[in-house]
């Protein structure tokens, strides 16, 4: 009995403190849409080149997820997540010191690859330390500590920016929290529960060390189910970097506006997120029966008619425009819970790593995609309302991939059923 408690206590330990890392992990990142009005102002660039810095982050994660995903599959997370905090901190600082657009550009690509050393390892230790039955709940949890990550991002940017400071300092204080995180995790966390003194749960499936990555990435791509499934994911991410880039700028008070007095209304959009995603752990599980499909279907459909809500809200009703930006926080991210158990699922234990590296890389692509697009429609329209109509038709284009995916054959089961 002693045993089963240890082990018990050591489970949530390592989800604990993989939870704690991440907490942080998006004040080096999310914190540039707080600085993007500023920054356009002080390089004299638009928006659309703002967007285009926003994508080479984006692309710079996405390549590092296809990279970084397999290697979590064959070295060691514990090392790999405190590298990539430590090398986007410094990344976080030199962007803060340049004043060149092409020297920003470049800083912030690399960034992205930084920042893309944690997630697929992060799953790939909480993979070896759960059981397939309660996956659910374990990346329902880790998926909300990112959603939280980003309250905390927004919250430290609003108090900063009401301080009056310039936009670099938005690049050097937060991450200093990411620092202590990254450290606080190498200190506790363990790969596998082998390293902790407990038998593995899958002794013969955790790495994939004697298999080259050609191999693993071909069988990964091979899966239509899983590649289907991605593409709902890229639709749902490019909604979610939409609204984390351009949200600030549209309580900013637009891309001609000055005041900063709704800025806390923005800090629903994150909450939402976080809350979203620890929400649709659950109701995988007990709603849809594990049935993650479904999940993921009705909280686009849903995100995609709260995104035309936001679009006839009047700009100055910043009530209901706080209220439809929690729904719409809870119903674009809180889907990402369902997504990340479908590698094991359909891929297999021995390739968790390299099944949510390219999930997530095609997730940053269509992410790095949208941005650009979306701030040519606010340079356009001369208004951040209108990237809101956008935002629905790319919500109800990720409902309708993760439909063909359900219906699909899985390649050694039967197909689950969207309906």
């Amino acid at each position: 009995m002693s045993g089963k408690t240890d082990f018990r206590r050591a489970q949530w330990t390592m989800l604990l403190v993989t939870m704690f890392c991440y907490l942080f992990f998006y004040t080096g990142r999310h914190n540039f849409g707080w600085a993007s009005k500023q920054m356009a102002e002080d390089l004299s660039i638009s928006y659309t080149m703002i967007g285009w810095i926003s994508a080479a982050m984006l692309i710079g994660y996405a390549l590092g997820q296809v990279i970084n995903g397999n290697l979590a599959d064959k070295f060691s997370p514990r090392i790999l997540i405190p590298l990539g905090a430590i090398l986007s901190v410094m990344a976080n600082f030199a962007i803060s010191f340049s004043t060149e657009y092409i020297t920003i550009l470049v800083i912030w690509a690399l960034n992205g690859y930084f920042q893309s050393m944690a997630w697929a390892p992060g799953s790939r230790i909480i993979s070896n330390w759960w059981a397939p039955n309660e996956r659910g709940k374990a990346f329902g949890l880790y998926t909300m500590a990112a959603g939280s990550s980003s309250v905390i991002t927004f919250l430290a940017s609003i108090l900063l920016l009401q301080s009056g400071v310039a936009w670099p300092y938005l690049f050097r204080v937060p991450v200093l929290l990411l620092l202590i995180a990254a450290i606080t995790f190498y200190i506790i966390a363990r790969n596998t529960p082998a390293e902790k003194g407990f038998p593995n749960l899958f002794p013969d499936k955790l790495y994939q060390r004697d298999m080259p990555s050609i191999k693993s990435y071909l069988l990964v791509l091979k899966n239509r189910k899983f590649v289907i499934a991605s593409l709902s994911l890229g639709f749902e991410s490019m909604a979610r970097y939409g609204l984390l880039i351009w949200v600030p700028l549209h309580f900013l008070g637009g891309s001609t506006g000055t005041g900063q007095e709704n800025l806390w209304g923005s800090i629903l959009l994150p909450v939402g997120m976080a809350i979203g995603a620890f929400s649709f752990g659950l109701i995988s599980d007990y709603v849809f029966k594990g049935n993650k499909y479904r999940s993921i279907f009705s909280g686009m459909l849903a995100a995609g008619f709260v995104m035309i809500a936001i679009f006839f809200t009047p700009p100055d009703n910043w009530a209901l425009g706080g209220i439809l930006m929690f729904l719409a926080g809870f119903f674009v991210y809180g889907p990402q819970a369902n997504f990340w158990p479908l590698s094991p699922e359909l891929l297999g234990e021995m390739h968790v790593g390299t099944g949510v590296g390219l999930m997530n890389a095609c997730a940053y692509l269509f992410a790095a995609l949208g941005e650009p697009i979306l701030g040519r429609i606010i340079d356009v329209t001369n208004s951040s309302n209108s990237v809101f109509i956008a935002l629905a038709v790319v919500c109800l284009l990720s409902a309708l991939m993760i439909s063909v995916s359900a219906f699909l054959r899985h390649p050694q089961s039967q197909s689950m059923n969207l309906m």
